[in-house]
This record gives C-alpha cells, sequence and structure tokens, in this order.
C-alpha cells in the first residue's frame, strides 16, 4: 500500500480529515492523495500556496517571520500545517516548503525541505529534509517524506489514544 493509502485508511478508520499545504510540491501531495479511490471520505482539500505572500495572507504565517528568514524555514512549515488545518476546518494539517531548483532560495540550498504536520491535540512535528537529485526527484521525494511524517504521526497518536482508553502500556499481562 502506498503512503497515501496508509494516510488515508489511518484518517477514515479515525473518523478524521486531512488539508494539504503546499509550496515546493506544487500540488503533488495533494494529487497522490486523491489518486487512491475513496480518498474524499478523509481529504477536505489544500492550498498551493507557492507564492510567498500567500503563505501569509492566506494560511496566516507570520509576516515578520516570513521578511527575516524566509519561506524555506521549519517555523514556516509548522505555520502553513497549522494554518491550513484552521482555513479548511481539518483535523490534521499537513505542508511542504524548501528548494527543488534549480537555484537556491533564501539562502537556502537546493534539497532543502521542510515538511510539517499539525493536528488534534496541539500535535506538531517539523522534519527538515536534505535530498539529492534534480527537481522532480526533490519534489517526489518530498511527497513521500511528507506522507510518511504523517502516517507516523497516525500510527503514534493512534497508539497513544489506544493506552489511554485502555489504561495501560500497551503491553499484555498474562
Amino acid at each position: 500500500m502506498t503512503a497515501a493509502g496508509r494516510v488515508l485508511r489511518l484518517l477514515g478508520a479515525r473518523g478524521e480529515t486531512l488539508a494539504v499545504a503546499e509550496s515546493l510540491t506544487g500540488g503533488l501531495v495533494a494529487a497522490e492523495l486523491t489518486s487512491v479511490p475513496g480518498a474524499s471520505r478523509s481529504f477536505l482539500g489544500s492550498v498551493t500556496a507557492y507564492a510567498t505572500p500567500l503563505k501569509r495572507d492566506v494560511l496566516g504565517v507570520d509576516g515578520g517571520l516570513l521578511a527575516e528568514r524566509g519561506a524555506v524555514d521549519p517555523e514556516v512549515a509548522r505555520q502553513m500545517a497549522a494554518g491550513v488545518r484552521r482555513v479548511l476546518g481539518a483535523d490534521w494539517g499537513l505542508s511542504t516548503t524548501g528548494v527543488a531548483g534549480p537555484e537556491p532560495q533564501d539562502g537556502q540550498q537546493v534539497g532543502t525541505v521542510y515538511v510539517a504536520v499539525a493536528g488534534p491535540s496541539g500535535v506538531e512535528k517539523v522534519t527538515a529534509l536534505r535530498l539529492n537529485g534534480g527537481r522532480a526527484d526533490i519534489r517526489g521525494e518530498s511527497v513521500r517524506d511528507a506522507l510518511e511524517l504523517l502516517a507516523g504521526e497516525l500510527g503514534e497518536n493512534a497508539r497513544a489514544q489506544d493506552t489511554e482508553q485502555n489504561g495501560g502500556n500497551g503491553c499484555l499481562q498474562p
């Protein structure tokens, strides 16, 4: 099963929804998700905020942060994920921002990528990637890594919820 399929299966089992904010991937995460039959049960939609002002004006990323650090920054990725979650009313937000090339951007080298997830109960996680290859390779790997990050968080969150509901640490007692 693909990462998109796992994400959608986990979201469906939980009755939760997802929204995506994309920059360098330009809609590829949304395309990967919508290639899975039944995606509409959990995937609400996406914002392709390719231009920096859209990150501020649509997703609510702090303008001072963007001016100081540029769009390729872990905190920008975190705010994008939280912003798309808020704007589209989803349980989970996922974001991508980075430099696919061919030239550096905002002082960041080609292959510098940040993917982030924001979810219920204050869940927020950002992963920094240093990817190699051409533009298509970097964008494709960013999609895979973003979906894997979310799948991991959904799995961890599910295990934590199960432990809380069952009052244990996940170990079976004889």
